[in-house]
Order: structure tokens, then sequence, then C-alpha cells
């Protein structure tokens, strides 16, 4: 038997003035996304913007349905719009945020890990990995350089 040890490396920032303007922006974006999430049964708003390589911003925010698990997740609504609209045209960041209507959302929430494995097949695909930036409503902010980070062994076509 052999065993690894798998580490990664994140940024941590106290602030959204800590960060690049650019990822301030970004997740600025997330937030305001986050504000008009569809979530009255969870009461979990989460909010996300992706920057892609033309420039365009794309936002997504979570949308439930009483026919639970019908709805859909703020990360793949943004990123499955993305595909939709701009196929082809590289995701450079993603930026998500969430809070709750119930209680201050104070340490950063990272994608589910539906939202990861979903990430991971765009990542993989265009063969550049992107930066995925998390907060909650308020506190620190981590930024990863790529999705593999949050999911080392994630599942692609090459097992297929």
């Amino acid at each position: 038997m052999k065993e690894i040890k798998i580490a990664t490396t994140v940024k941590v920032f106290d602030t959204l003035e800590e960060m690049l303007l650019e990822d301030k922006n970004l997740m600025l974006s997330a937030i305001s996304a986050r504000k008009k999430a569809y979530a009255p049964y969870s009461k979990f708003n989460v909010g996300a913007a992706i920057l892609l390589e033309n420039g365009e911003i794309i936002l997504g925010n979570n949308q439930e349905n009483a026919a639970y698990p019908s709805g859909l997740c703020a990360e793949r609504v943004a990123v499955y719009y993305a595909g939709a609209q701009f196929p082809g045209i590289k995701i450079l960041k993603l930026a998500v945020s969430a809070s709750s209507n119930i209680t201050k959302v104070n340490k950063p929430v990272g994608p589910c890990g539906a939202c990861r494995q979903a990430l991971a097949e765009y990542e993989i695909t265009q063969k550049q990995p992107f930066p995925i930036i998390f907060m909650g409503e308020i506190g620190q902010i981590i930024k990863t350089d790529s999705l593999s980070a949050l999911l080392p062994f994630s599942f692609d076509s090459s097992y297929l």
C-alpha cells in the first residue's frame, strides 16, 4: 500500500478591498445576483458571476422548486447559460456569494459537489483552469487557482 497526501493552497482575503479590482468587481456581480435568488424554501440565497474570455459577465442565482430536487444552484445556472449563449468561449473566473434569510453567513461557501462536477467538465473541456472565488455574506473570501483544488479526483470523459 502507498499513501499519498493531497494538499490545496488557497488565497484568503479578509475584505473585498484586498482583492484585485477585477476579482472584487466580479464578486460584487455575484452579490448582486445573489440578491435576486429564488429561494423561498431554504431561505439560502446564492449568486454566481462568471467572467468569460470575451469580456462578458454571466450571472446566475439559485432557483428553487417545491418539488425538490427540481431546483438548480447558482453556479450551474450561470455555467449552463454561458455554455448555451457563448459556446466555446473560455471561462476565466467564477465568483460565488451566499447568504441566508435566517442567519448571517460569515464564512466562505464553496460550490456544492454537483456544481463542482459540472464546473470540472468546463475546466477540462476548455483545457484551461479558472480561479474560483467564494464567500458568505460577510467575512473572509477564498480564491482557488482552479476547480481541481476543490475536486482533485473529478470524473471526466476519460473514464467512459
